[in-house]
């Protein structure tokens, strides 16, 4: 930490809590000394990637070496810190592949996961490091096991938590969706990164009665942080949506690309409804990706008239899409449709299905992963499937 920082945010060799996290009741008093020890920035890399509009990919380079003001005001915040771009690669689109996570959603997180003292953990997408510190500063070293896919930042991380004292028993290396038997059985699993299946190694690798905490989504949307509590062997585990969150995908179950679809449509009509409608706001979105999970949509226009041009573009990655029209979205061509799916019926009907329902909110809904692996997801309880 810099040394003109350490004055005011460190207190009896510990750095304080952000202001903001503390205030917003996120962090719990048990977590309280974990925060301190493990402050983010140590485990943030001198160079991260802010937002820019001017960037062809959207995102500008900062170092602390040569911004140390933006890196540190980034740094501080209670935002999502990009420290990826393109899995790593040179020249890509700029698609944020990895992150320093917003702090109220990881002590929010680590609530939900209700450690107590003793308790073994898999930390799933090491990442920065900075939740693996926090487990380990909560629980000691020998209790916490982490895995990253990513190499490159594995080693990266595993330097930060040697130099700040905090490593854990076991720095893996490996697909996180296999979980990390070698320190197997845990009592929890945390995850950093968004599932659209809950790995049945997961859930072999936890006590019966352990609970294991994960970004769920679908590909329409990446919205749920699921808790599940683990069954005993041969029966069905059982979990709901806690809150609204959005990581990035675990890279092998990444959605599928949105292509355009071909240029003349197999059939033309008006909409049922207003295209706003399929987007308004959260718990639409999570109901619509629950209804129609393997749709996944882009928005397009024509720069010389957005206004006019402005569309959704929905595929199911199979060979079907559709594509409607914001402006008079009731007009006889405003819906265009390929392939054998009518897509943007399904969602008109998923919309729907939602208003018949009393509208619930996300954290209404909940997910049954069978002793087989399979998902069921139902809301209120098991005895309402949602498929």
């Amino acid at each position: 930490m810099d040394q003109a920082r350490s004055a005011e945010e460190v207190s009896d060799g510990y750095a304080r809590p952000p202001a903001g996290l503390t205030e917003s009741g996120a962090l719990v008093e048990s977590w309280r000394g974990a925060f301190s020890r493990a402050p983010r920035a140590e485990f943030v890399p001198e160079a991260v990637w802010a937002p820019d509009d001017g960037s062809p990919t959207g995102h500008r380079r900062i170092t602390r070496a040569a911004e140390p003001a933006t890196w540190w005001t980034l740094v501080d915040a209670d935002e999502v810190v990009v420290t990826q771009l393109d899995d790593g690669a040179d020249n890509g689109p700029g698609v944020p592949t990895s992150s320093a996570s917003k702090p109220s959603l990881v002590a929010s997180m680590l609530r939900h996961l209700d450690v107590t003292d003793g308790a073994r953990v898999l930390d799933v997408g090491t990442g920065t490091g900075w939740t693996s510190a926090l487990l380990v500063a909560r629980l000691g070293g020998e209790a916490v096991t982490t895995v990253e896919v990513d190499p490159g930042i594995s080693s990266e991380a595993a330097r930060r938590l040697k130099a700040a004292a905090l490593s854990p028993s076991r720095v893996l290396v490996g697909d996180g969706l296999a979980g990390g038997p070698e320190g197997s059985p845990y009592d929890h699993i945390h995850s950093t990164a968004t599932v659209r299946r809950v790995p049945r190694d997961w859930i072999e690798q936890t006590r019966p009665g352990g609970t294991i905490v994960t970004p769920w989504g679908t590909p329409y949307a990446n919205a749920g942080l699921l808790r599940l509590v683990t069954a005993e062997p041969g029966g069905p585990s059982y979990g709901r949506f806690v809150d609204n969150v959005s990581f990035m995908w675990m890279r092998a179950q990444r959605p599928h690309a949105v292509t355009l679809p071909p240029t003349v449509p197999d059939r033309r009509g008006p909409s049922a409804i207003d295209p706003d409608l399929a987007l308004s706001n959260v718990d639409v979105a999570f109901t619509i990706g629950l209804r129609v999970p393997d749709a996944r949509y882009v928005h397009t226009w024509d720069p010389a008239n957005p206004a006019a041009t402005y569309r959704i573009v929905l595929s199911d990655g199979n060979g079907s899409w559709a594509s409607v029209r914001y402006e008079a979205w009731d007009a006889p061509d405003a819906v265009r449709e390929w392939g054998p799916r009518r897509l943007w019926d399904e969602i008109t009907a998923a919309r729907a299905w939602w208003e018949d329902r009393a509208r619930p909110s996300l954290t209404r809904f909940g997910l049954t992963v069978t002793a087989r692996g399979r998902q069921e997801l139902w809301l209120d309880g098991p005895a309402n499937p949602v498929a």
